[in-house]
């Protein structure tokens, strides 16, 4: 699959927010999307699955089954978690969807019969990923996955992520919280004024190292990482 030439603003005389994307992604290849916020992940993501075409360019052989995981999941629909998740997989194609299978992988068996609407924004977005995957996804596209999650669940993405991959899929995953360095293997697209760099470290020997400092300090310590060729993932209150 690749993006090939793409430009992307919302309308006309409106500022570019992609210029000339040219990238690739391969079978069963997983793609770290990295930016400020601002810079247009979130559109890049949602034009490779398919929820927006591209201005100019396009995207050349995008399989034909795609789970997409927005930020955040639209909850505000008049279903049972069961029901929506059971309707996904029938859509899909899918006779029996293993919807209980899912249910307790991500812990979500108590909530099968409660209406979405009511549902917090972590559990939300665990029936966002259970409807991706219900269908194996040829091309698996997740906007920020591990928001909200908790720490179990946030901890079962990389295995999710790892098992499409593995089958041969495609994963394109944007993060801001620096949760991406558990997927071993990754490669990673950054995306700055519009353009996509792609990276040839796939950080298999980056970590990610939270460290606890007087605020004063701040700005010294963030220099001194910097200078040693550190990057700054975020910075947030305890």
């Amino acid at each position: 699959m690749r993006l090939h030439n793409v430009w992307f603003r919302y309308g006309r005389g409106d500022s570019w927010i992609l210029r000339g994307v040219d990238a690739a992604l391969a079978p069963g290849e997983v793609i770290v999307l990295s930016g400020r916020n601002g810079a247009g992940k979130s559109t890049l993501l949602r034009i490779a699955a398919s929820l927006l075409r591209p201005t100019i360019g396009e995207v050349q052989d995008r399989p034909s089954v795609v789970g997409w995981v927005p930020e955040r999941f639209p909850a505000s629909q008049p279903y049972t978690v069961r029901e929506y998740l059971t309707s996904m997989g029938r859509i899909r194609g899918l006779s029996s969807p293993g919807v209980e299978r899912w249910a307790d992988r991500l812990d979500l068996r108590r909530y099968l019969d409660v209406s979405l609407p009511t549902l917090s924004k972590g559990t939300a977005q665990k029936v966002g990923l259970i409807q991706a995957l219900v269908a194996r996804p040829d091309l698996f596209v997740l906007d920020e996955p591990w928001e909200g999650l908790d720490a179990e669940a946030r901890s079962e993405v990389p295995a999710l992520i790892g098992e499409v991959a593995a089958a041969g899929g495609r994963v394109l995953v944007s993060d801001h919280r620096g949760e991406a360095g558990r997927l071993p293997g990754a490669q990673h697209w950054e995306l700055v004024d519009g353009q996509v760099t792609v990276s040839t470290d796939r950080g298999d020997d980056r970590y990610v190292v939270e460290v606890d400092v007087a605020v004063q300090d701040v700005p010294e310590l963030l220099s001194s990482l910097r200078a040693g060729g550190h990057r700054q993932v975020r910075v947030r209150n305890p």
